[in-house]
């Protein structure tokens, strides 16, 4: 496996090796012991979740201010951009982004620590979208920064159509109204 740091050297991309021939393709898209060899991370991943999601879709860009979650992403079927947002106050890249195409073709994978919030756009007719989470999932916990937001300003994709949003994903707060991380450290 191929770890990369990206513009934010705490979020990791991760390209698995692949194995494949005319009958189809192999990869171990986890191993905890190459994966800890390789970003020197030990982490112990509690929950796994899957979310099918048609074309156009923006989820995020969301945390929990209690129960941080690291979330280790991957796309099974389809395509998205995934966007982590580093909102941990005291850190040098504080607001800033990086986001990377995930998808089936390149099976590539994105380590979002806890303290980042996370989100993402889907790009193909549908995707099939999974991660596998630090810790639980506490919606009394959970908070959404908006996807929009001006301050941080990702460049997210254009589409043909305008972003589908839940009814949570529309009252997002702006960076500067919302809840952050004080003094986090992992």
């Amino acid at each position: 496996m191929k770890v990369t740091p990206t513009a934010i050297p705490d979020v990791l991309l991760i390209e698995p090796k692949v194995f494949g021939d005319a009958r189809g393709f192999f990869f171990e898209s986890f191993n905890q012991k190459a994966f800890r060899d390789v970003t020197g991370l030990d982490l112990n991943f509690v929950q796994d979740n899957h979310s099918r999601s048609a074309y156009g879709v923006l989820r995020g860009l969301h945390y929990q201010v209690q129960q941080p979650q690291g979330k280790l992403v991957r796309v099974v079927r389809g395509s998205v951009f995934d966007v982590a947002v580093d909102i941990r106050r005291a850190s040098p890249t504080f607001g800033q982004w990086v986001g990377s195409v995930l998808s089936e073709d390149n099976h590539h994978q994105l380590w979002v620590p806890p303290g980042f919030a996370h989100g993402f756009l889907v790009l193909s007719e549908s995707a099939d979208f999974l991660y596998k989470t630090t810790d639980y999932y506490a919606p009394q916990h959970e908070r959404c920064i908006a996807w929009n937001d001006p301050e941080i300003q990702i460049a997210w994709p254009k589409l043909d159509i305008e972003p589908l949003l839940s009814t949570k994903d529309l009252t997002g707060k702006r960076l500067s109204d919302a809840e952050v991380f004080l003094n986090f450290s992992q």
